[in-house]
């Protein structure tokens, strides 16, 4: 395949073209292929006045491809399509016109409405399989997930699809097609984004949430996504994927929305507890795990939210400004991850990228996207994330939920759109595409089936009868969620074997996180804005209802009772006193601590959405110093959405153990007695770093702004987020990125790192240039190739269980680049997850593929190899290395 030229809109009168001096091959994507189009964008016509500069960005080397866009709708005739309701041609911001005149959006670009043509992207060739490294697959038969070096090519997949989708959409007016871009607007449906039925086409369903089908009864509540990400096991991943796709399509859901994988940039940022860390690969692991189990069971998975929303506040009202090859390396990593994994859909986020809003953002949509990703699927607007009908060219496929502002009666598509087609301004090719997209998704999920189905609950209306049949799709998947838990659980401190727990006479739980909520039960709160008893989710809609929730006190009791242990209980958090006489005389005093945080739309004791501060709520360090004057075995157990500062009693003398249980769903108190006991062994690792101080991290929560001030957020700390900076700044954190104790202990050797042959290879041309350290061509789908992905370098070691008791241990793959490339010192690339009993060793292996040794180069735009010499570390954490060697090039 020729390289291939494409456009991308700058602002008027700025191409990028992609270099013709690359070598001819035939360039693949192994997930996003398809026969369907991709979008480019010439540039506006010559009578399109030059956009405003985007807001400032960190100093780097840099190239800045974030526009500023047009945001004007016109106001032509209304018209309607068949089921949806006609959105009247006007905006809230102006005063509505007659005709086709044009309805005034205030343009922060300051560029005028022009019309646009309209080039699709040829899209991403497939290769031919190779048994062992390319299999051609579909989402319903995703790579075993044993099989971690296979890379999926969902190119036939896509095609299909794609055929399907482009003839469907050849018998729709043009009212059709707008129709399924948008959405009927807020409660306008049974679910909380609802695109109306088109002909014989039944319209779609889009849900929340990351972790369960929110608003919907007889369903599961499972693990956040951090707790997934903590496990650092693939197979949870995928099973917990599995489970939630399952009961997404039990309830009549198309479109799930998650998973959300963006980076906890911010330790104090609401949603972090949504996403799966701080490191871009592990990231992109729980991403792509998640995707391939959701998607398997027939829903289409939602990646979000795309891209740089690291905090709440002000996250409408903020530009995230980011040089171009952070956003390669590290927020969109787990972006290509996903659509490695086939995802039928990405949301945009609310914030802005560079000076222009991320639902219009041409860089981010059509430039890494569509382009660069190959990204066959279709991008939707966070709900009243979108800002113009100009956003349709600059890459958004979907409005959700279709109104403006909530029940507004207005919507920047639906007539408005039709009315940009009508004038001229867009071409209706470009509806075309949006909608061949939308159902693409539908077809490739195998929703078109006539048993897929139908939509059974209703989000807005729970109690109407007539809406709700109260199907049930818990199924077992109560066992997925303890499993999830349990190995989520991470063990920080364990002194003098202080657990596990032995059978002790007297135990005593100090702390309200360790109980039911007193007052309401598990649901007490709306989208879980409050905590009232044990943390097991955060809040927003990145939640679900508990059916049941298992407290530790009923779980601990239930295991005392067994034991005939003397059980007791001091649920309040601010009578020190107290708290500390119920400790006196006890074997073990387990002491509970908590720290919430969610989305901005609600404020719990002051926190708006963001955590204030990174300290444990309700009292917890005055409660645990009284607990530990009083008692010398002071067992802490932390239910917490993202770090918090331990220093105020971590190394009192009396505080033997700490557990971090995070936040385990349904099955909260279940897992934790499993690790307490020693049921399971702990084998969780950190997804982040806890630091000593709060200004220990990268990066803070940014504050201020008034009116409709935008607040620039500069990502000055670039690629060194998290343990990146506290490597390379030389901070000692409390525990790092990665650390996790054992009941038993493990020995790591015979390190050896090999190349991995090529076999059948068709790229071979690719390959030799990247080792040369050429850029590669700059084609759809090029940072997806499956050359790039596919193992290069083989890493094998042994792992030995040298304890008492069976274990499980999670090696991990560090690189250090060469330092000419200006890479962290350390960068995690590789971990898996070995089983073992006393004794036993096992042999290890984990590949390394070409992208894993890349750096994005701003000046070629593509993924290139530094020169110099590579190294990786094997170990058990960021900063617990065993083995060293170098890697062959």
């Amino acid at each position: 395949m020729q390289p291939l030229v494409f456009l991308v809109l700058l602002g008027a009168g700025h191409t990028l073209a992609a270099s013709s001096s690359s070598p001819s091959s035939s360039y693949s994507s192994h997930s996003s292929s398809s026969s369907g189009p991709s979008l480019s964008f010439p540039t506006p016509s010559s009578s399109s006045s030059s956009g405003s500069s985007p807001a400032s960005s960190p100093s780097s080397s840099a190239t800045s491809y974030s526009p500023s866009v047009p945001t004007s709708s016109p106001a032509s005739s209304t018209s309607s399509g068949s089921g949806t309701p006609s959105f009247p041609l006007s905006s809230p911001h102006s005063s509505s016109t007659s005709g086709s005149d044009v309805h005034s959006q205030p343009p922060p670009s300051g560029i005028s409405v022009s019309s646009y043509p309209f080039v699709p992207f040829p899209s991403p060739s497939s290769e031919p399989p190779i048994p062992g490294v390319y299999p051609l697959t579909s989402p319903s038969t995703p790579p075993p997930v044993d099989s971690p070096a296979l890379v999926p090519d969902f190119a036939p997949a896509w095609t299909n699809a794609y055929a399907k989708a482009k003839a469907k959409v050849a018998t729709f007016t043009l009212e059709q097609k707008v129709n399924v871009t948008t959405g009927v607007g807020w409660e306008g449906g049974r679910c909380v984004g609802n695109i109306p039925s088109v002909g014989d086409f039944p319209g779609l369903c889009l849900e929340d949430s990351p972790l369960g089908v929110r608003f919907a009864d007889f369903a599961t509540a499972f693990p956040a996504a951090i707790n997934a990400a903590t496990t650092w096991k693939r197979s949870l991943f995928r099973a917990r994927g599995v489970a939630m796709g399952k009961e997404h399509v039990g309830k009549g859901v198309n479109i799930a929305l998650g998973p959300m994988m963006n980076m906890g940039r911010i330790a104090q940022g609401g949603r972090n507890w949504e996403g799966f860390g701080a490191d871009p690969f592990l990231a992109g692991v729980g991403a792509y795990e998640t995707i391939l189990g959701m998607q398997s069971t027939g829903v289409q998975a939602c990646a979000k939210h795309y891209i740089n929303n690291e905090q709440e506040h002000k996250r409408t009202q903020s530009s995230s400004n980011v040089d171009d090859r952070t956003q390669h390396e590290i927020y969109a990593a787990p972006f290509l991850r996903s659509v490695m994994a086939g995802v039928a859909s990405v949301m945009c986020s609310y914030n802005l990228v560079d000076g222009t809003y991320a639902c219009e953002n041409n860089s981010t949509l059509n430039g890494i996207l569509k382009s660069e990703f190959g990204f066959q699927g279709f991008v939707m607007s966070d709900w009243s994330a979108q800002h113009s009908t100009i956003s349709a060219i600059t890459g958004l496929d979907m409005t959700m939920p279709g109104d403006i502002t909530f029940n507004s009666g207005t919507s920047y598509f639906g007539a408005n759109l039709t009315a940009y087609v009508q004038n001229g301004t867009i071409p209706e090719a470009r509806v075309d595409d949006m909608a061949t997209r939308i159902l693409a998704g539908w077809y490739l999920l195998g929703q078109d089936s006539p048993s897929y189905p139908h939509t059974n609950f209703n989000a807005f209306q729970p109690l109407d009868e007539a809406t709700n049949e109260h199907i049930d799709v818990q199924d077992d998947h109560d066992k997925v969620v303890r499993e999830v838990g349990t190995a989520s659980t991470v063990l920080l401190k364990n002194v003098d074997g202080a657990l596990p727990l032995k059978k002790p006479r007297k135990l005593v739980l100090v702390g309200s996180d360790a109980g039911p909520a007193h007052v309401a039960g598990p649901n007490e709160f709306s989208d879980q804005g409050g905590v009232d008893g044990i943390l097991a989710m955060g809040w927003g809609s990145g939640t679900a209802w508990f059916t049941y929730l298992i407290s530790p006190y009923e779980a601990l009791q239930a295991r005392a009772r067994k034991d005939h242990t003397s059980f007791s209980w001091f649920f309040n958090d601010f009578d020190l006193v107290g708290a500390g006489t119920a400790a006196i005389q006890k074997d073990a005093a387990i002491v509970f601590l908590q720290s919430d945080s969610g989305e901005d739309y609600i404020t719990v004791d002051g926190n708006e959405g963001d955590r204030n501060n990174l300290t444990a709520w309700h009292n917890g360090d005055a409660l645990v110093k009284a607990v530990a004057a009083q008692n010398n075995n002071t067992i802490v157990v932390v239910n917490s959405v993202g770090p918090i500062i331990l220093e105020p009693w971590i190394d009192h003398p009396n505080v033997t153990a700490v557990v971090w249980a995070g936040l385990g769903g349904t099955e909260t108190g279940n897992a934790l007695v499993d690790i307490l006991y020693g049921a399971v062994n702990p084998s969780g690792r950190l997804p982040y770093t806890i630091a000593k101080s709060p200004s220990d991290y990268s990066a803070q929560l940014v504050i201020g702004g008034s009116g409709e001030e935008i607040v620039n957020i500069t990502y000055s700390d670039g690629l060194f987020i998290d343990y990146r900076h506290f490597d390379a700044a030389n901070i000692a954190p409390r525990y790092e990125f990665g650390f996790g104790l054992s009941y038993t202990t493990f020995k790591y050797y015979g390190l050896s790192i090999s190349n991995v042959p090529s076999g059948q290879d068709q790229d071979r041309s690719l390959e030799a240039n990247w080792a040369a350290g050429k850029p590669s061509p700059q084609v759809v789908g090029a940072s997806t190739a499956l050359w790039l992905h596919r193992p290069a370098f083989s890493v094998r070691f042994t792992v030995k269980n040298t304890g008492a008791v069976a274990g499980t241990e999670i090696p991990q793959v560090y690189l250090h680049f060469p330092a000419r490339a200006g890479e962290p010192p350390s960068v995690l690339r590789g971990f898996t997850d070995v089983d073992l009993q006393p004794g036993q060793a096992q042999s290890v292996t984990i590949t390394l593929s070409r992208y894993d040794l890349s750096i994005w180069d701003v000046v070629s735009q593509s993924w290139i190899r530094p020169s110099g010499t590579y190294s990786l570390s094997v170990g058990a954490s960021s900063r617990d290395f065993r083995l060293k060697g170098t890697i062959p090039l």
